[in-house]
């Protein structure tokens, strides 16, 4: 059973429909037992960073989310989901994130000809040995949609990035922590692949 955080975010819907067509079990959930008890566990979501963190606070998931880390389950972080593995954003200055992942998120500079947020279709370009991106064809594209961005502090939890105004860290993984800036559940065949390759990962211990 694959749990996916339920903390009224936007998207979450979609994430769910695209692990059941990998012929999965996926629930939406914030029961503390059952995302535990999970095979891996999924923070998808869509909307401002200060709005998210106050809902996962009042939803009393903070502390399973830092459970699920400690317990090794596979957790995947999804657009925003990824942003609040880490400590703060500038989007919502003064809330602090779940600090998970160390790392900052920042607003994509403004550029000529480039719209904000960033909404389309970039490549990858990834690590050879990055797990999520095990049998891909090199430098696939992926669907964004985002006006903030990771800076990580350590190039080696960095599995992957884009360019957009400005070096996208779009992807990493640390221990059993994943966590991607686009939306694999929106970029078809590729991103069905990744959510495969994060489906084969097994719980630690």
């Amino acid at each position: 059973m694959i749990s996916i955080i339920d903390y009224d975010a936007g998207n979450i819907k979609s994430v769910e429909k695209a692990i059941e067509y990998l012929g999965e079990e996926a629930v939406i959930t914030r029961d503390r037992d059952q995302i535990l008890s999970s095979s891996h566990v999924i923070l998808p979501g869509v909307g401002n960073f200060g709005d998210a963190m106050n809902r996962l606070k009042e939803y009393n998931l903070v502390n399973t989310i830092y459970d699920c880390v400690d317990q090794h389950i596979p957790f995947l972080g999804i657009c925003l989901g990824l942003q609040l593995l880490f400590k703060d954003s500038e989007e919502s200055e003064g809330i602090g994130g779940l600090g998970i992942l160390d790392g900052r998120i920042r607003k994509i500079p403004d550029a000529p000809d480039l719209k904000i947020p960033h909404m389309g279709w970039n490549s990858l370009e990834y690590k050879q040995n990055a797990v999520l991106f095990q049998g891909l064809d090199a430098e696939p594209y992926v669907y964004f949609v985002h006006s903030y961005y990771l800076q990580a502090d350590h190039s080696e939890d960095v599995a992957a990035t884009t360019y957009y105004s400005a070096l996208i860290h779009a992807s990493v993984e640390h221990d059993h922590v994943y966590a991607c800036q686009f939306h694999p559940e929106k970029s078809g065949d590729t991103g069905l692949k990744i959510l495969k390759n994060f489906i084969g990962i097994r719980r630690g211990v």
